[in-house]
């Protein structure tokens, strides 16, 4: 049984860690956040120690070193920006890191980070589990093995609808999350490019706010891709369901089907890293370098090949800026 400490746990995505550390048999020593909403947390390891603050946080943490009972992994489900803080801190804590995508917002942190990793010797993990998805998987294998020279046309739509909340967060102010293609699209960009090849062209058509489209040409495919947190932006008959999601890639036209599956993969991906398996720091430079690429991108509008969804036009709530 390893002893787990996990920053920011009143995060959407945390409690996906706490499910993950308890599935595979270790425990919750300690949590921290500057939110105290954090019931979640009895379903999971309601013996667990939580703080509202670093600094006594980080004392138990140095407490717990020195009583001979260390933490051997720090969970961070911190904001984006603070990601490369407290990965420094797990490893000053003798501590192995892992880290929810994005690992980093610039791509220069990653090779600070690596040189961290060769002093202490401790390891940051990565989620990316897109890559543990079985479907990708199969996609991988599949390209691997096609040798023909072949270029695939690619679609990637995700829009995951959220409301004025957004624009009161962290998530809204690009210098703390990234921007949208950061946030939402970080996880794509690694999926394709780890499938399809490095990008030989990176061009943004739409950065806004709410919406982001653009065109990668990759190895082996040309991607159309389009990213939206806008209700509006979402296909009618979606809206019809009822649903505030939709997630598509189409290769050839021909849609690739991979809407379940999902909802082991932090488990699974916390296996893979306690077998020494897990993806590390370098794992992350291309995705990294691309959403820094789209981010310093000045659009060039709805010119040359580019995603259909992108020529909707969204007219906005007047609280939300454009």
């Amino acid at each position: 049984m390893k002893n787990f400490a996990l920053i920011g746990a009143a995060g959407f995505i945390a409690v996906r860690h706490m499910k993950a550390i308890k599935d595979t048999g270790n425990n919750l020593v300690a949590a921290l956040d500057k939110n105290d909403s954090v019931g979640v947390i009895d379903s999971y390891f309601p013996n667990a120690d939580f703080f509202v603050e670093f600094e006594r946080f980080d004392r138990h943490i140095d407490k717990l070193r020195r009583n001979n009972t260390p933490i051997d992994y720090v969970s961070i489900c911190s904001p984006n920006y603070l990601h490369d803080s407290h990965m420094r801190f797990a490893l000053r804590q003798n501590a192995n890191a892992i880290c929810e995508k994005p690992l980093v917002l610039n791509p220069w942190n990653i090779d600070s980070l690596d040189e961290l990793v060769k002093e202490t010797g401790k390891k940051i993990y990565t989620i990316l589990q897109l890559r543990l998805h079985p479907v990708i998987k199969e996609l991988k294998e599949k390209m691997d093995a096609d040798k023909s020279g072949k270029i695939y046309d690619i679609d990637l739509t995700y829009i995951t609808s959220r409301g004025n909340w957004y624009f009161t967060s962290w998530k809204a102010q690009d210098e703390k999350s990234g921007g949208i293609a950061t946030n939402i699209g970080v996880h794509f960009f690694d999926m394709l490019t780890w499938i399809f090849g490095e990008i030989q062209q990176n061009t943004v058509h739409v950065l806004e706010p709410k919406r982001a489209a653009g065109f990668l040409q990759l190895k082996k495919a040309r991607v159309r891709w389009f990213l939206s947190i806008d209700y509006e932006a979402l296909p009618e008959e979606v809206k019809d369901k009822g649903q505030r999601t939709f997630r598509s890639i189409t290769i050839d036209k021909k849609e690739l089907e991979f809407s379940e599956g999902f909802t082991e993969l932090h488990t699974l991906s916390y296996k893979e890293i306690l077998n020494g398996n897990g993806f590390t720091v370098n794992d992350t430079r291309s995705s990294i370098d691309t959403v820094y690429k789209i981010r310093q991108a000045k659009p060039i509008g709805l010119t040359g090949d580019y995603h259909p969804f992108a020529k909707k036009i969204i007219q906005y709530h007047p609280f939300i800026k454009k």
